[in-house]
């Protein structure tokens, strides 16, 4: 992978004035990035959850991310597997930019499976940050290091899935320290990933019911939906409609659809290969907007 590494210290002006208040003290930090001073001038959520997402926790962390995009807002997250890389692949599905936070220094890339996620980042306008200068591998007590910057990053802190024992609980954590808000979902009382996103409630988070409750934390009034994209044939058209209520499962749209199976399967491939639809994995796609 190749791209530029640049340094801030606490003086420079690209230096996050957010992270100033993180404990212990950030002294420098790295960044990959094409757009890093635009993406300081935009609000910025942190989406942050379990490593072992459940289908529960991909449709909301999906959901979320989304939505927040079509906001114009950042989303910034750790890169790990789960809810992390679902949250930066579904803010790129969205046409959107976000912010990884490295366990290590940037050019050792962890989990090694997420080099090209980490590529497709810096790519497409986002950014890698670490506060660890080469050679620093991805030591374990780096991790919860991690998590006080992307507390720090971000305005407004997001759990969409956790158990109880998890470093995502010391990201809400360094996130209150820091005087941040803290927004969970519920989730089912049967699974454990979802007792850390009760617990959090139970204790005080705010209950994210809707991308809304994070808008409104944000002091952002929502925009208008863009209009989704006029498309000529009839039975495209009928999905493209369903996916813009903000349906992304589909199994559901084939149902609310009446097609014929063959026709369904002919318009969803028409509706990818067009780059109306974009495949967010297990069966979910979301729908791209015009400008």
């Amino acid at each position: 992978m190749s791209y530029t590494i640049q340094e801030f210290t606490l003086q420079n002006p690209q230096f996050p004035e957010s992270l100033s208040r993180a404990e212990p003290a950030i002294q420098q930090l790295f960044v990959a990035s094409h757009q890093w001073p635009e993406l300081l001038q935009r609000p910025r959520v942190a989406i942050v959850g379990s490593r072992k997402i459940t289908p529960y926790g991909q449709q909301v962390t999906q959901q979320f991310t989304q939505q927040l995009v079509q906001q114009g807002i950042v989303i910034v997250s750790g890169l790990a597997i789960g809810v992390d890389a679902c949250a930066h692949r579904a803010a790129l599905a969205a046409n959107g930019q976000t912010i990884a936070v490295m366990p290590a220094d940037l050019t050792d890339i962890y989990p090694r499976s997420h080099h090209h996620l980490a590529q497709q980042i810096i790519e497409r306008g986002g950014a890698l940050i670490s506060e660890y200068a080469q050679p620093t591998p991805p030591r374990k007590w780096n991790f919860i290091e991690r998590n006080r910057i992307v507390a720090g990053i971000a305005a407004v802190i997001l759990v969409t899935e956790a158990t109880r024992k998890s470093g995502t609980m010391h990201t809400a954590r360094f996130a209150l320290e820091q005087g941040k808000d803290v927004f969970a979902i519920p989730g089912p009382i049967t699974h454990d990933t979802s007792t850390g996103t009760n617990q959090l409630i139970k204790t005080g988070a705010g209950l994210a019911s809707g991308v809304d409750d994070i808008l409104l934390a944000l002091g952002i009034t929502p925009k208008e939906q863009k209009r989704a994209i006029r498309v000529a044939d009839p039975n495209q058209q009928i999905l493209v409609d369903l996916f813009a209520t903000g349906e992304q499962d589909g199994v559901i749209v084939f149902e609310k659809s009446k097609l014929p199976i063959t026709v369904f399967n002919q318009a969803l491939t028409m509706l990818e290969i067009t780059g109306v639809l974009t495949a967010l994995g297990n069966n979910k796609w979301a729908l791209r907007y015009t400008m």
